[in-house]
């Protein structure tokens, strides 16, 4: 019954921009930190960005900041990550994540691919 979908994954030169979109259903969005997440191959899954239940706060990898903003929609149960100036290093799947902000709970989505070339 939860899901979180995401969208907006593809192929870009350096230098482009992307946007992702996580659409959530199955539970109460705005109960929810929101993330994204990321994993290059062969390397760890990193925390590239955060949103607060209500978008009041964001936080950001020391690496994306600057580029990459995340934001959230609690109408359409949607949060979203603007990628700008992308970079061959940004090259990953992006997840989006789900943290609860009272229930112990947490989702993941099922990652779209982002590959920037040279």
């Amino acid at each position: 019954q939860v899901q979180l979908v995401e969208s907006g994954g593809g192929l870009v030169q350096a230098g482009g921009s992307l946007r992702l979109s996580c659409a959530a259903s199955g539970f109460t969005f705005s109960n929810y930190a929101m993330n994204w997440y990321r994993q290059a191959p062969g390397k760890e899954r990193e925390l590239v960005a955060t949103i607060t239940n209500v978008g009041g706060s964001t936080d950001y990898a020391d690496s994306v900041k600057g580029r990459f903003t995340i934001s959230r929609d609690n109408a359409k149960n949607t949060v979203y990550l603007q990628m700008n100036n992308l970079r061959p290093e940004d090259t990953a799947v992006y997840y989006c994540n789900a943290q609860g902000s009272y229930a112990r709970r947490t989702y993941w989505g099922q990652g779209t691919q982002v590959t920037v070339s040279s």
